[in-house]
Order: C-alpha cells, then sequence, then structure tokens
C-alpha cells in the first residue's frame, strides 16, 4: 500500500490510485476555488498537474485562498502552488505557468496531453475562452460559477452549464457559449442562492488602490473562505471521480450530473 495514499487506496482501490497517477489535470484560476480544487487533487494523488494563474500573492486574498500567507505577499500564485503540491506529494510533476488565458495561448496552455481542465476562472471573458477552447478540443472540463457573495452550502449543485439557475455569471456564460456556437454539455459546480450586493471599488478605501493596480475596475463581490473552498473541492471531487471511473470500488461516478 502506498505509504501517503494508503487511505485513498483502501477507497478506489490499487487501479484506482493508479489511474490517478498516471492522470494530468490542469487548473486554471488558483484563487479562492482554484487553490482548494489542487489542493484536493495534490492529496489525492494525481500525478501531472498544470496550474495556471497571472496574478499575485495580495492582502485581499487572505479571507479564502489557500496560498495567501504573510510570508507569500507578493509571491507569484503558481510558484506558491508548485510549491505547496511539491511538499505534499515529491513525486508530483508540477507544470506552472504564470499566465493569462485568452485564444492566444491556448495552444500552450492547453496543449496535449491532459486528461482533464478544472475552470476556476473568475472573469467572463477568458472563462468562456476556456470553455470553448475545451470543448472545440474534446476535452474533459468542469467550470466553477459564482462562488463569492453567498453563505449556504446547501444551494450548491453539480450540473451542466445549461442547467444552471440562479446564478449571475453562468447566465452569462450561458449567454456567451451560445452565441459562440459552443452546445457541449459542460459540466459545472454551481449556487442557486441569490448573492449579495457587491461593492464598487473606490468604496473600499485604501484597498481600492490593489484593485485599480491589478486593472480590475469592476464591482467588488464580499466573500468568505467556505464557500469558494467547497465549490473547488466538489469540482476536484467530480474530476478524481471521472478519473477513477474505470475502477469497480468507485460506483457513484456515473450518477454525479443526474
Amino acid at each position: 500500500m502506498h505509504p501517503y495514499f494508503g487511505r485513498t487506496e483502501l477507497l478506489i482501490g490499487a487501479d484506482g490510485l493508479q489511474a490517478l497517477q498516471a492522470a494530468r489535470v490542469a487548473v486554471f484560476g488558483l484563487g479562492g476555488v482554484g487553490s482548494f480544487a489542487v489542493e484536493a487533487l495534490a492529496r489525492s494523488g494525481v500525478g501531472t498537474l498544470r496550474l495556471v494563474d497571472f496574478d499575485h500573492v495580495g492582502p485581499s486574498n487572505f479571507n479564502r485562498q489557500l496560498y495567501a500567507l504573510r510570508s507569500s505577499v507578493g509571491a507569484a500564485k503558481v510558484a506558491v502552488a508548485a510549491a505547496r503540491v511539491r511538499d505534499i506529494n515529491p513525486e508530483a510533476f508540477i507544470e506552472a505557468h504564470e499566465a493569462f488565458f485568452h485564444a492566444d495561448t491556448a495552444d500552450v496552455l492547453l496543449a496535449a496531453p491532459l486528461d482533464f481542465v478544472i475552470d476556476a476562472i473568475d472573469s467572463l471573458g477568458p472563462k468562456c475562452e476556456l470553455l470553448a477552447q475545451c470543448a472545440a478540443r474534446g476535452l474533459p472540463v468542469i467550470s466553477a460559477m459564482g462562488a463569492a457573495a453567498r453563505t449556504d452550502p446547501a444551494a450548491l449543485r453539480l450540473g451542466t452549464v445549461w442547467d444552471t439557475a440562479g446564478c449571475p455569471l453562468a447566465r452569462k456564460v450561458r449567454h456567451t457559449l451560445r452565441a459562440r456556437g459552443v452546445t457541449a454539455a459542460i459540466p459545472a459546480v454551481y449556487s442557486t442562492e441569490p448573492p449579495r450586493e457587491t461593492f464598487d471599488p473606490a468604496a473600499l478605501g485604501e484597498q481600492a488602490e490593489e484593485y485599480l493596480q491589478r486593472g480590475r475596475r469592476r464591482r467588488v463581490l464580499p466573500s468568505m473562505g467556505m464557500l469558494p473552498g467547497i465549490v473547488g473541492l466538489m469540482a476536484a471531487n467530480f474530476v478524481v471521480a471521472q478519473l477513477c471511473a474505470s475502477s469497480q470500488r468507485l460506483t457513484f461516478s456515473a450518477d454525479l450530473l443526474k
């Protein structure tokens, strides 16, 4: 039995663990959702992780992002994430890309081989571009919809992007994908809880400067760490289940989208 993943092996069997160790998973966005997704994948024994994020750790990340520590402020999130994964599983292979996803970087960031993609991007344009690119390339992907401004874990659902309800971000994603001719049944984690009120960055006082420096003049979503983290864990759980679908000990994966 594997010294680090023995408890996992007891649940999914040696063949399931081998499937995870051979898997290649990319996570786009390492914020409140993506950081917890990466953590779960690393602790499940996924052998290769491609981590993509252009951002650096800042003070506003502390309430919800796994990589936000006093010692990591100012560091690239991909660098902090890669170091943490290696500390969990030295046998894992990490591809760290400090990059922004768009059409021009898609060929590099989605280069084969990849077994699964987790979309934890919080900006509409790059998010829809990633989903459209995955659909066009036949890459399995699961998307995290709006996780901020909510507090009720019981309102979280797993469905396809076309099943989503009550999520303003998901509504915009559906509209954009439909306009691009994307019809694939892309899995998504979403909340039916109405989001709370948002705020203009200028109302944040000293913190406003951080948002303006990052070039993100948009309304700021209030958040806590629990809901984004749960969304990330749900996305990772779905990916692990799909990667281990051939394991005779996993009987729940086929029902996840029903």
